[in-house]
């Protein structure tokens, strides 16, 4: 495709011919409304967003990792560290008697003094001092034949959570594995077809979620502000149950409807040894290597350069008879160099030539992944996501999933 783009406002235009666009152009995309993937904010009506980056001097801490939330009549408080020792302090609040306009600094202190409850509160050396009204929305697709919506140019996110900014991560993380994969001859189309379902899901979700959280935040009567109150002294991390998650950091974003899962160990026999199925992130666990404890993720992250190595993780569930099956499973994915197996061992050890052999002895890992008393592969994605889960005595199946996502086969590498 071609593509005409302009570097600043007032620079040159450029055309430019490539065979994927990501387009990374912001909330107000123009990308997005040429593909006719425009949507139509939501909006929040009678509330205010007024905020403040200077630096702050008050009676609490003023760690670099310590947030402060404060609920008060008819508004929201947060008080953050953002860099260079300023600190973000924004109040979502009732408008009524509040002027359209941006504050001063004099009126943010003053309501600072009297949310937080410190009349020693003091604001100095303001970079910034914007209001605004909430919109969101979400595109209704994240990509369009060979183009690609990625951050803001996808969604308008509200800012309550927190979580704009990891979201967009998240974007380009899935899409640069998929396009390198798929550049590289390792991927099937469905690879980078899933890219919509996975992100433009999640995009949905997550909007809908933030909607819910904002208006228990904001739109409360006295009876909530006094339950809230009470509640607050009992319960940590309220402000993340209001928002109705646990999760504010989207370390388990998972893609239950994506193309690329294939689940084979969900059934009934799985309901009491519940572990975390296809699309769901691959958990941690510690392990013993070379009679040494350490744990699982150095096993399957990619090693420096690599961003499209998949791991087949080997489960012995603690069977004497399991070697022959493993090393079937391990065989099943030798066409495919980029797929990396590795052995856990609960049981009996077992001969699998250069592939690496971890133990668990003590079930930790087994345990980790409701995989006890089964010989059993589990397949991880580039992104630390779960695709595929078997019996390991059903190699055919492995092999066939393979060929269904991996455009092409290769030698073994080391």
């Amino acid at each position: 495709m071609t593509v005409t783009v302009r570097r600043g406002d007032d620079g040159p235009e450029e055309r430019l011919r490539c065979r994927y666009l990501v387009a990374a152009d912001g909330a107000k995309s123009t990308v997005r409304d040429r593909l006719g993937l425009s949507f139509e904010p939501e909006r929040f009506e009678g509330r205010m967003n007024r905020q403040v980056n200077a630096k702050l001097s008050w009676r609490r801490s003023l760690e670099p990792d310590q947030l402060w939330c404060f609920y008060y009549e008819r508004g929201f408080c947060g008080v953050m560290p953002v860099w260079g020792g300023y600190h973000r302090l924004f109040f979502l609040a009732d408008d009524t008697g509040v002027p359209d306009r941006d504050p001063t600094l004099d009126e943010i202190q003053a309501v600072a003094r009297e949310v937080t409850g410190d009349e020693t509160l003091t604001l100095t050396d303001p970079q910034w001092l914007p209001h605004s009204r909430f919109q969101y929305g979400v595109s209704p697709g994240y990509a369009r034949g060979r183009v690609f919506l990625a951050g803001d140019a996808g969604h308008l996110s509200l800012p309550i959570g927190g979580q704009g900014m990891n979201a967009g991560l998240h974007d380009a993380v899935e899409i640069a594995w998929r396009l390198a994969a798929v550049l590289r001859g390792q991927a099937a189309s469905v690879v980078l077809e899933s890219y919509d379902t996975e992100r433009g899901g999640e995009h949905a979700r997550l909007s809908a979620q933030q909607a819910k959280g904002f208006r228990r935040t904001v739109y409360r009567g006295p009876v909530t502000d006094v339950a809230l109150g009470l509640a607050a002294k009992v319960v940590p991390g309220i402000g993340a149950l209001l928002q109705g998650t646990d999760d504010l950091q989207q370390l388990s974003v998972s893609y239950p409807k994506s193309p690329l899962n294939e689940d084979h160990l969900s059934g009934v026999t799985h309901l009491l040894r519940r572990g975390p199925e296809a699309g769901e992130p691959a958990p941690e666990a510690e392990v013993t290597a070379d009679g040494w404890t350490t744990s699982l993720f150095p096993f399957i992250y990619n090693p420096d350069g690599v961003t499209t190595g998949w791991t087949l993780l080997c489960f012995d569930g603690r069977s004497p008879e399991a070697g022959a099956s493993l090393r079937a499973a391990i065989e099943a994915v030798a066409p495919w160099g980029w797929v990396r197996p590795r052995l856990i061992l609960a049981g009996p050890a077992i001969e699998a030539g250069r592939v690496p052999v971890l133990s668990d002895l003590d079930g930790t890992a087994h345990g980790a992944y409701g995989l006890e008393g089964q010989p059993s592969t589990v397949l991880v994605r580039p992104d630390g996501h779960i695709a595929y889960r078997d019996a390991a005595d059903r190699p055919e199946r492995l092999a066939a999933y393979c060929r269904r996502i991996f455009a092409s086969a290769s030698k073994p590498t080391a």
